[in-house]
């Protein structure tokens, strides 16, 4: 997962759990701001009233100890009472009570408070209806939803667009500096315009290390082609004496099959001096690419090279490869030295009598050549090793294997930009996929 994903998941995540949190704290916060709200009402309600009382008079209200009363006739939403106060008590609350209303129990929330007027106590309430209060909950409590799912769409959107913002010159240095970067790569240096400090560290960090991994990369390719030069004097030198002791009367048959056995090792050595030598040019690009060839042509002269050992373990194998198919812009040595270390391998770890199946399909408009044998197969451990050089596995046990046939292939797919898919199952066999990603089918 990106890490603009992440955070912007992270972000979408924190504010469901504020809006959960909300949404449960919601009602009990409506709840206090109506009551907050009725509360001032009745408060300014008991002014009206004190000034109205106190200016007219309380005797215009209250006659012969009748107290006053006043209510909405039909909801009975509202009421105010004045009243003379026996009890000599101080009060000034507002709680929730019932009253009895024309035999109708209902629920006020009643402001309660006593004043003095000519020396005598009297009882002021002031109440609201309940229901009422919590008829305006509901429509509260759907406009804030909406409003604050409203603002956290916008913030998610503003987080999603600052992240791709700010993480957009990471995204650069991965794309320009990491991503399909192979080795070496002499192109210069190009800094990604960024303000954020971090990144330019970063930036400048990938590229000191790209740079000592090229040189490292380039250096090692060097020298093995320059060792491999080298060596080849001196073998041909050896091998052109060995032979010329052959010749030789007064050497015993003892001695003659030393030789032998010395030119065995010459010729070893030789193969892998070569072998080396052609990976290096590989990895140099010291080849052209400029043959056309027919791929069922290509495999069968392949197959005419090494139908020998074919027979030796009677393995069959079944071509099926389509006449037309031709591939452009391509290496003919390079790729036969392909088809043949892949082919090569699956006679050698095949079985007596086994089979190999060679296969040529389209998929997904690019060409695909599959070779598939019966043979002891890679265990999963090995599959991720089998194109280091110089790896062996416990199946290898030619003594003309030196782990080089797999890193041969590995050089020149990657030199035509093939993909290598493999796949095996021990006892079973092994498939080799090559995915040719070029527009060189014709």
């Amino acid at each position: 997962m990106k890490l603009g994903t992440k955070l912007t998941l992270f972000n979408t995540i924190s504010k469901l759990v504020i809006v959960v949190l909300f949404v449960l704290l919601l009602p009990s916060l409506i709840r206090d701001i109506n009551e907050n709200y009725t509360d001032s009402w009745l408060r300014r309600q008991k002014e009206k009233v004190l000034k109205i009382v106190k200016g007219p008079g309380i005797n215009n209200y209250i006659q012969d100890g009748q107290g006053y009363g006043s209510y909405n006739a039909l909801l009975k939403e509202e009421y105010v009472s004045l009243d003379v106060d026996s009890a000599d008590e101080k009060i000034d609350t507002i709680v929730n009570e019932k009253r009895l209303v024309e035999g109708d129990t209902i629920q006020y929330r009643i402001l309660s408070h006593t004043f003095k007027v000519n020396k005598k106590n009297y009882l002021l309430e002031i109440g609201k209806s309940v229901d009422t209060i919590n008829e305006t909950a509901a429509p509260l409590q759907s406009i804030a939803f909406e409003i604050l799912l409203g603002m956290v769409l916008l913030t998610i959107l503003a987080d999603q667009v600052y992240s791709t913002y700010v993480l957009r010159p990471l995204n650069l240095i991965i794309k320009t500096k990491l991503i399909g970067h192979r080795f070496p790569h002499h192109t210069p240096y190009k800094k990604v315009r960024t303000n954020t400090s971090d990144f330019e560290y970063l930036d400048i960090s990938i590229h000191k290390m790209i740079q000592t991994i090229e040189n490292t990369f380039q250096k090692e390719r060097e020298f093995i082609s320059n060792a491999s030069h080298e060596l080849m004097t001196p073998i041909s030198i050896l091998q052109s004496k060995i032979e010329n002791m052959f010749e030789r009367e007064d050497i015993i048959d003892e001695v003659k099959v030393r030789l032998l056995e010395m030119q065995k090792i010459l010729n070893r050595l030789k193969s892998i001096t070569k072998t080396l030598l052609l990976i290096s040019q590989i990895e140099n690009e010291q080849f052209l690419k400029e043959d056309k060839i027919s791929v069922a042509v290509l495999i069968h002269e392949v197959y005419d090279e090494i139908s020998i050992r074919l027979q030796e373990k009677n393995i069959s194998c079944e071509i099926t490869i389509p006449q037309e198919w031709q591939l452009v812009r391509v290496n003919k040595f390079l790729l036969f030295n392909l088809f043949f270390n892949l082919i090569n391998n699956a006679i050698k770890y095949n079985k007596e009598g086994g089979e190999i199946k060679i296969l040529g399909t389209i998929e997904n408009k690019l060409f695909v050549v599959e070779i598939a044998d019966s043979g002891v197969g890679i265990s999963t451990e090995q599959l991720p090793h089998i194109f280091n050089r110089f790896k062996k596995f416990s199946q290898s046990l030619q003594q003309d294997s030196f782990g080089l046939g797999l890193p041969i292939v590995r050089s020149i797919a990657d030199f035509h930009h093939i993909k290598i898919q493999v796949s095996s199952e021990v006892g079973v066999g092994s498939t080799f996929k090559l995915i040719f990603p070029f527009g060189g089918v014709e």
